[in-house]
């Protein structure tokens, strides 16, 4: 959990440290970051807010809490990615929002504030562009108008086409289109009016949107569409009216060229349109998990309720083949769920009374009774939903070369638009006024800059998308991209090589007594005791069905074991030290203790009346797929490097077992930091995966950090990437998924830039002395709609991905 602070009294350097030092104070705290520009700090770890508070007063800094969230804004009149910039700039200029991420894809706007919703949605007016928040996670508003928007574009499509293809053929068939009598001004006259009418009714938004900038002193797709659609209308009006202006050559009209590229754009966008709806399949796939109902026990009656009025505390029925509704806490019944759809691990997972069940998991076989612990955006699926959503509006570094092109895109095409058609108006050759506006239209329409502000938003969407399926939860672009360029993982050993949980692995028995003997006395003694190693023997015991008797004069020693008196004999349990004190002999297990530890096992000796009867071993096993992925991971490139608090004996033994490439035993949290720092600054790009709370300030300083996750704890604010299934496989397929995105980036931005790149030369003429002809605005509004379509398709190969072959 993280925390933020408003500390307005923080004055200086000597302040930060003093203000450091009480934070770091606080029981539960895991890392302290302190920015003195904004007076502010941020607290990792399990604590409460007024901890902190209090914890600041009494060293004489007055402090509250920052409650910042994330909140959605759907903003329809977002277009290109000139808009994005304009949305970003207005919003981040105000005090009081932290970050704003835009998602031109779906048109929808993401702010982290301590601002009101209507605060915002006032901001975003005044900068030209309405938005609406949305307060729910459900996207089936918003999918309506979509598929409503969807609809209208076909529709306005087909109109402008019908009417613009008609020209055509016409003029294909011998149709004049120039105005010579005054009947043709006439006819030419009426379908002017058509023209404007299905320009207004099918391309009114692109005439709106230009409008909106313009009042706003600003330039977007619109402004392009509207300039040479207008610029085409407008010049053949001129021709109808007052023929006689023109030279008899340049009395050629261009009512078909503004209805064909108000149709193909229109067609252009209704299958981007459809294409984008594919490329959240996934996120719309975890929203469908969460069910609409649950049944509530009321008096030991079921009542069946909307799942948004199910309170904590309340218990609910689930029935087999059932999604559960919330977080709870199993209290009758017990049943397998299938977890993959948050873990992405395939092999349904047994319940009973006291387990935990999440959100959106599904109920195989039996009944449960569950006490809800989360509801609503409290859940482990909420919370999933929510970071799957702002990861797929950051922006990744590549995408800032893309940012500033667009920035000053539209104003520099107007420019070289203007430029061009002068020349041609100067100096080319007749009809010299036709040829101007061809270029100056067709220069404006085919350099609209949607693809390149697609190029890797819809990349993104795509692959946080996939990251979810497999179990991968990605916080920030930034992260998606280092992590394809990584070139050393360290890893925290216990929980991440590690099971987490010391088991017994070996009973050797030295006395005259069997090993249920010594389990059951070794057992009996560790009764007393809360250290994890008694949790081992007591859980080895309880595997065995074996009996344990009340201890008399039971006594924990300090780092060194437990001793007291079972069934009126006195026993010890604990380390070679401890035998020693004792003044019991050793030397009979020595070598089999200096063997185990070889191992990477703790020896523990068991001794009754004064006599070694048995050693104990006992280890943190490795995970079963521990070997698999430390290989994989390797033949990726990476090499690992395992960091631990172990000794060096135990440490050897884990490393040689997984082939590590190297190690460092003994130690604390702050050494691992020092570790990467200094790897770091060799010039290497680090990545570390740990378990996310005593890690916390490791995962931090990493160039990317991968918290070893559970369904349960999906918010480690100090990692970039969290693996909700506790596997490092999960590392291979997050950096194979990078690798996968960055190169579609690349060929979306290569793509973009090239077609801009080529086509405005094109289009200004460039190849006039080789063909004799321009290329058509029609020609040009079809390519700049195929264009944005390619990209979101090329994007859309990314739901496909594969992660052990990275295809």
């Amino acid at each position: 959990m993280s925390i933020e602070l408003s500390i307005t009294s923080m004055r200086c350097a000597a302040c930060v440290s003093k203000i450091e030092q009480a934070l770091e104070s606080v029981p539960g705290v895991t890392s302290v970051r302190v920015n003195l520009a904004q007076k502010q700090a941020q607290v990792d770890g399990e604590v409460d807010g007024e901890e902190l508070i209090q914890a600041l007063a009494e060293v004489g800094y007055d402090a509250t809490e920052r409650v910042t969230d994330w909140m959605t804004f759907s903003v329809p009149s977002l277009r290109c990615a000139a808009c994005v910039g304009r949305v970003e700039a207005a919003l981040n200029a105000i005090a009081g929002v932290d970050e704003v991420r835009t998602d031109l894809a779906d048109k929808r706007v993401l702010v982290k504030s301590t601002l009101e919703p209507v605060e915002l949605e006032q901001q975003l007016q005044l900068a030209g562009y309405p938005g609406q928040w949305q307060e729910s996670l459900d996207d089936e508003p918003q999918r309506r108008q979509a598929q409503q928007q969807l609809i209208r574009l076909r529709w306005h499509s087909a109109l402008a086409l019908l009417l613009g293809g008609g020209l055509m053929l016409g003029a294909w068939a011998g149709l004049p289109m120039t105005v010579d009598t005054p009947l043709q001004q006439l006819i030419w006259g009426l379908v002017g009016g058509v023209t404007l009418a299905v320009m207004v009714v099918c391309g009114g938004h692109f005439y709106r949107g230009a409008w909106q900038a313009l009042r706003h002193r600003s330039a977007t797709m619109d402004t392009l569409i509207a300039l040479g659609t207008g610029s085409a209308w407008l010049f053949s009006m001129a021709v109808v009216l007052i023929p006689e202006s023109f030279p008899p050559m340049s009395r050629h009209l261009y009512f078909e060229a503004s209805a064909m590229i108000i149709g193909l754009i229109n067609l252009g966008q209704a299958l981007e349109q459809k294409a984008k709806h594919q490329t959240n399949s996934a996120l719309r796939a975890l929203l469908a998990l969460a069910p609409k109902t649950a049944w509530v026990l009321v008096d030991g009656k079921e009542t069946l309720r909307p799942l948004y009025q199910v309170r904590v505390g309340e218990r609910l029925r689930l029935k087999p083949g059932e999604q559960v509704p919330v977080d709870g806490r199993v209290i009758a019944g017990e049943t397998f769920v299938d977890e993959s759809m948050l873990t992405g691990e395939p092999v349904a997972v047994a319940k009973g009374v006291g387990d935990q069940v999440n959100a959106g998991t599904l109920n195989k076989q039996g009944s449960l009774v569950l006490e809800a612990t989360r509801v609503g955006r409290q859940t482990a699926l909420a919370q999933i939903i929510r970071l799957v959503r702002t990861a797929q509006s950051s922006k990744l570094p590549i995408a800032s070369l893309a940012d500033r092109v667009a920035s000053v895109f539209v104003p520099v095409v107007v420019v070289i638009a203007l430029f061009s058609a002068t020349l041609w108006y100067l100096w080319g050759p007749e009809p010299a006024a036709s040829h101007a506006l061809v270029v100056l239209t067709t220069v404006l329409i085919i350099a609209c800059p949607c693809a390149l502000g697609l190029a890797t938003p819809m990349s993104v969407i795509n692959a946080v998308g996939k990251a979810a399926q497999l179990g991968l939860l990605i916080r920030t672009g930034e992260s998606l991209q280092q992590a394809a360029d990584l070139d050393i993982l360290l890893v925290d050993k216990t929980g991440t090589l590690t099971q987490g949980q010391p088991v017994v692995t070996d009973v050797m028995v030295v006395g005259h007594c069997s090993e249920a003997e010594v389990l059951s006395w070794a057992a009996s003694l560790e009764q007393g005791s809360e250290h994890p190693l008694a949790e081992a023997v007591i859980a080895r015991a309880h595997q065995q069905q074996l009996p344990t008797v009340e201890v008399a004069g039971f006594e924990a020693i300090t780092g060194l074991g437990v001793r007291g008196e079972v069934g009126g004999v006195t026993m010890a349990l604990g380390n070679a030290e401890l035998m020693v004190q004792l003044g019991i002999e050793v030397e009979a297990v020595t070598e089999p203790m200096r063997t185990l530890a070889g191992q990477g096992k703790t020896a523990v000796c068991l001794a009754r009346d004064g006599m070694v009867v048995a050693l104990l071993a006992i280890a943190d096993p490795l995970r079963d797929d521990a070997s698999q992925a430390v290989a994989r991971l390797q033949a990726m490139g990476l090499q690992i490097m395992m960091l631990t608090g172990d000794h060096q004996t135990t440490a050897a033994a884990i490393a040689a077992e997984l082939k590590l490439d190297r190690f460092e035993a003994q130690m604390k949290p702050a050494d691992k930091a020092r570790v990467i720092a200094r790897l770091q600054q060799q010039g290497l790009k680090v990545a570390m995966a740990g378990d996310g709370i005593n890690d916390a300030p490791s995962l931090a300083a990493a160039d990317v950090g991968f918290a070893m996750g559970s369904g349960t704890d999906v918010a480690k604010e100090s990692a970039d990437i969290i693996l909700v299934s506790p596997s490092l496989f999960g590392v291979a397929k997050a950096i194979a998924l990078s690798r996968a995105t960055l190169g579609n980036i690349r060929q979306n931005l290569f793509g973009a830039f090239v077609y801009n790149s080529l086509g405005i030369p094109i289009a200004a003429g460039v190849l006039y002395p080789l063909t004799g002809s321009l290329l058509s605005p029609v020609v040009a509004a079809a390519a700049m709609a195929l264009s944005s379509v390619t990209v979101v398709s090329n994007a859309n190969r990314l739901k496909r991905f594969r992660w052990l072959d990275g295809q």
